[in-house]
């Protein structure tokens, strides 16, 4: 990488990270905004996107149909088709809006840059490592980031200031580390301008990762869920000793084992972030209450049956979709997450009006399928991350069963015949199951996320 490159892009980052902590002022107050004005900003800001979009990008005019803009509402969204990935990434060039970029174009900038950068129209551009089977290219304009970045970091800013602090004076990233993955620059995000920072790649040896924890003595820490988690054992077991004030997970499922690990290692609040790449910021957990509070003000989740048709509060619900209001360079208008998510009732303890949904387990797309029979990747996460003695773990399914590697010394029969116990009720009665314990499993090289459940293609 070119020292030169690094530097010309922190230049212009020192100023979007300024433009960050402007706007953050607006974002935390809007936490406490009450339902109603909420809703009032929400429609504005989803008719500004649908206007543009319709103007502006040939695959979205030809979809919203008699649907206009200037006058709708979200119940209007149910009349549009859903959006897939794949849909995304093959009708790419018609659904940009801004003239001049194409998929060519992006496809060069991710070839040739060394270290992150900015096009000359101020764009970012990232890709996914492709886990569900289609690579995906994303853009976000100056104006998006901005956004994305008050979205998940006004929680945390919020909780600071009730607490009379003024924000974390040494936060450790546990990310991709470098492009093309959005999550660094995301989350490498000093909210007061004295804060340091230093980005440490998940995916690296956890020996490396904990020495760097280690060295860096975080007050704060974000990253990658099953890493933080680790860390947090790494804690109780006596080979790390910091102590971070407030945690930040995001990119992965927050399992409850990681949850309960992080709070008896440190007693941190725990912010849980659900996001993705193509809406940013879905939802974020306030440290207080249950679930996680959805940004209802720049982002539209609507939970609908199989055949895409919305469900009421307490119906179950096939998938989530969602339209992410501050994405107008590559707008994603009722885009299918493939999360399944439930809402939650009630207030929460934090004051905030901001609806909440249940912590996301994961992506359906994690479930197995046998044939006919469909085992889901909690019967799994069930014996695996309840034991005590197993680090990390990822399951590969076979024809008749799993291979499972685990980090760790649990007692490899004992496991073993949980596992073939726990998929029983799954119609499989003697699923063949192999568990072999290893000193690491690689995670994405891109991305540095862990892949816990590998389906057979």
């Amino acid at each position: 990488m070119d020292d030169g490159d690094r530097a010309v892009y922190q230049r212009l980052r020192a100023a979007h990270l300024s433009a960050v902590r402007a706007a953050l002022e607006d974002h935390v107050a809007r936490l406490d905004w009450p339902p109603e004005r909420i809703e009032r900003h929400r429609t504005e800001r989803l008719r500004a996107l649908l206007g543009w979009a319709r103007e502006r990008s040939p695959f979205h005019a030809a979809r919203m149909g008699e649907v206009d803009p200037a006058t709708a509402t979200v119940a209007d969204l149910a009349r549009l088709p859903v959006m897939t990935k794949r849909e995304a990434q093959e009708e790419w060039d018609a659904v940009v809006t801004t003239p001049g970029l194409d998929r060519a174009g992006a496809e060069r900038v991710l070839a040739e840059q060394r270290w992150f950068s900015y096009t000359p129209a101020g764009h970012q551009v990232f890709s996914s490592g492709g886990s569900s089977g289609v690579r995906g290219v994303y853009v976000w304009d100056w104006e998006q980031f901005v956004t994305l970045a008050c979205l998940a970091w006004r929680w945390q800013a919020r909780a600071d200031r009730a607490a009379g602090t003024g924000g974390p004076a040494r936060l450790a990233v546990l990310s991709a580390g470098g492009p093309p993955h959005a999550s660094t620059p995301l989350f490498d995000v000093p909210t007061d301008p004295a804060t340091e920072t230093v980005v440490i790649p998940a995916a690296a040896p956890f020996d490396d990762v904990s020495k760097a924890v280690a060295d860096a003595g975080p007050t704060a820490l974000v990253g990658y869920a099953s890493v933080i988690g680790r860390l947090a054992r790494a804690t109780l077991a006596g080979e790390l000793d910091v102590r971070p004030v407030r945690v930040s997970t995001n990119s992965e499922p927050l399992t409850d084992e990681d949850r309960a690990a992080i709070a008896a290692a440190w007693g941190a609040p725990v912010h849980n972030l659900w996001g993705s790449t193509e809406i940013g910021v879905q939802a974020v957990g306030c440290g207080q209450g249950d679930g996680l509070h959805v940004s209802e003000d720049e982002v539209v989740l609507e939970r609908v049956d199989a055949d895409g048709r919305p469900v009421g509060p307490g119906e179950p619900a096939a998938r989530t979709l969602a339209t992410g209001l501050a994405g107008r360079t590559f707008p994603f208008v009722r885009y299918d997450l493939g999360d399944e998510v439930t809402l939650l009732p009630g207030p929460c303890p934090c004051g905030s009006a901001m609806p909440r949904v249940a912590a996301v387990a994961g992506r359906r797309d994690d479930d197995f399928h046998y044939g006919t029979l469909l085992v889901p990747a909690s019967a799994f996460r069930y014996v695996l991350g309840t034991d005590p003695l197993i680090s990390e773990y990822q399951v590969h399914q076979t024809a008749d069963g799993a291979d499972v590697l685990v980090v760790g010394s649990p007692d490899v029969p004992t496991v073993t015949a949980a596992l073939v116990e726990a998929l029983q009720p799954y119609g499989l009665p003697d699923a063949a199951i192999t568990v072999r314990t290893v000193d690491r499993i690689p995670r994405h090289a891109a991305t540095g996320k862990l892949s816990r459940f590998v389906p057979l293609r």
